[in-house]
């Protein structure tokens, strides 16, 4: 199946954000609930231990999504290290109680934040967390070349998949949706409206996962992104974990200085 790029609701930029900001608690959830960072961990990991580089720059981080529970898990990896959370539209007050729980761990950067021109004071290994397959590749390329040119070890971790089992799984969003919402933190009231009054949420959740999928990048796709990289100044690696036991892989792109 070719890739296609279909739009997401959440990328644009005239998405209420009261919806947009239940999607992304939503992906919060989830990751805590599977337990998918412990599988992305010891990739980057490895990263950091050979950049000496102990400071993540999340890009693309809606809710703050896996990036409180990869830190937990760097630390289990022996890896103290810290985060700065940013996103084109940054919802403040979800990732500010996301801060606020981690211990002084992760802090939120409150102005928006091209994933392409990254502020030169947010140094770090620029991290991107189910959100690469959001760019086209031209845009994922551009994304690339600023860590290059920057300097900076960067690593993108995707989940989506563009199998019929991540398909096929993503339909079942409706109800997992209404279910969880009574959950997501931190809670807004107009959620119970747009959930179980009129349903508009569980719908949005499963078209932008669906599309996903569709636009997710496969490895030999990631590798095609490398190789129009300008400069050989940096080592990449990309490849595919197995979520244990459960259905699917992340996906992972791993890039770093040379002399690192």
């Amino acid at each position: 199946m070719d890739r296609l790029h279909l739009f997401e609701l959440e990328d644009q930029p005239w998405f209420p954000a009261v919806l947009r900001d239940a999607g992304t608690a939503y992906l919060r959830l989830a990751a805590d609930l599977t337990g998918h960072p412990a599988y992305m961990a010891p990739k980057l990991a490895s990263l950091l231990r050979a950049t000496g580089v102990r400071r993540i720059v999340d890009l693309c981080s809606g809710g703050a999504g896996p990036v409180p529970a990869v830190v937990e898990a760097l630390r289990s990896e022996g890896l103290e290290t810290t985060a700065v959370l940013t996103d084109r539209f940054p919802n403040v007050q979800s990732l500010g109680a996301v801060a606020a729980g981690s211990g002084g761990r992760v802090r939120v950067h409150e102005k928006p934040v091209d994933a392409t021109r990254v502020p030169d004071e947010l140094s770090g290994c620029r991290t991107l967390f189910n959100a690469i397959h959001h760019f086209r590749p031209r845009d994922a390329q551009r994304i690339l070349q600023a860590a290059v040119d920057a300097k900076q070890p960067i690593a993108a971790f995707d989940i989506a998949e563009r199998g019929p089992m991540f398909l096929i799984g993503i339909l079942f969003g409706v109800i997992l949706f209404a279910l969880a919402c009574p959950f997501l933190r931190p809670f807004d009231w107009r959620w119970l409206v747009f959930t179980y009054v009129i349903p508009v949420i569980p719908l949005f959740v499963v078209w932008d996962g669906f599309v996903s999928g569709l636009r997710a990048y496969t490895v030999p796709e990631l590798d095609a992104l490398v190789a129009a990289i300008d400069g050989d100044s940096f080592e990449w690696e990309t490849g595919r974990v197995k979520l244990g036991r459960q259905p699917g892989h992340v996906t992972y792109l791993l890039g770093r200085p040379k002399s690192a």
